[in-house]
């Protein structure tokens, strides 16, 4: 009875919709009665799951920790993986790696979730770390302590940066490191980069929400065959306060019942950008997942695109 019952809980919340892969590697929701079986993830509210260009996976949403400290980030990144993420973003920079790694440790030996399933960011930062990158890289992985990182990425472009990707080569081989990327590399630096190192990146990290589109560099990221993540998904600090009262995303959302940042992150994903919105409040953290029952109408999402502005918020 129990097992029955439990049965149509996971049917009623999956909304009758199921994810699989499409050629470019993403994954979409389809209706059930489109594809002959289905398997159920354990939890109701995992994410689907990005093929990278190195046939690795990373799920399509997960938690970003900027300014998340100590115990603050320790409990927003352990309650994200009893909702069902399995991606996390932290950084150098962000000084918070340890406290990451411990709620990933913690989470796994809870049995709420599995290393493997797991897909954790970090990045190196140019300065002294871009020019004596081993010791950087050995660091972050000590300080994360989770056996080894998944992703590992360059947090801009600057000096050194080629001789500071190919030591993370150095890593990959090692298999201490399992894919890498790049933050805040746009066309010419793209143009630059790449044809300068052996391994692909099977990531590109930038801001983009709906005031700061950034169409075209979206489009170069993702025609070279690599992913687009987008930090600052909901405008980022200090500017968030107008797009989230916006009066169309207000109305796209009142039709779908959503909240406005449910509908930015739903724009996101359909756009194929991958989004890691941050937060520390248990609600908006279980809310920031809950994407995948509803699907913005082609009408919409061209509403949003006309909400453009090329307005970006940060200086890189």
């Amino acid at each position: 009875m129990t097992m029955l019952l439990l049965m149509a809980m996971t049917l009623f919340l999956h909304a009758q919709c199921m994810r699989v892969h499409l050629d470019d590697g993403w994954t979409e929701q389809i209706e059930v009665s489109k594809i002959d079986s289905i398997t159920f993830s354990d939890s109701t509210h995992l994410a689907p799951t990005l093929i990278l260009n190195n046939g690795l996976e990373m799920p399509v949403c997960g938690i970003g920790t900027y300014s998340l400290h100590n115990e603050t980030c320790f409990n927003a990144v352990y309650t994200a993986l009893k909702n069902g993420y399995r991606l996390i973003d932290t950084a150098y920079m962000y000084d918070n790696e340890e406290e990451v790694g411990r709620a990933v440790r913690q989470a796994v030996n809870d049995g709420i979730c599995e290393r493997k399933d797991i897909t954790v960011i970090t990045k190196i930062y140019p300065g002294s770390q871009y020019v004596h990158p081993e010791q950087a890289i050995q660091e972050r992985i000590d300080k994360l302590d989770i056996g080894y990182v998944d992703i590992m990425l360059l947090h801009h472009p600057g000096d050194n940066d080629v001789k500071a990707y190919k030591a993370m080569e150095k890593f990959v081989g090692e298999g201490k490191i399992r894919s890498l990327g790049i933050s805040c590399f746009y066309i010419d630096e793209l143009k630059r980069f790449l044809p300068q190192v052996n391994i692909k990146p099977v990531l590109v990290q930038n801001e983009i929400h709906p005031y700061y589109q950034d169409t075209d560099v979206v489009d170069y990221i993702q025609g070279q065959g690599i992913a687009v993540q987008a930090w600052y998904p909901l405008g980022g600090r200090g500017h968030q306060s107008e797009l989230l009262k916006d009066p169309v995303l207000m109305r796209i959302a009142e039709a779908h019942g959503k909240s406005l940042v449910q509908v930015i992150l739903r724009w996101h994903q359909q756009r194929h950008v991958v989004a890691i919105p941050g937060s520390s409040n248990p609600a908006h953290i279980a809310e920031n997942i809950d994407i995948f029952d509803f699907v913005l109408t082609d009408e919409e999402m061209a509403d949003i695109a006309a909400l453009n502005r090329n307005e970006k918020h940060d200086w890189y």
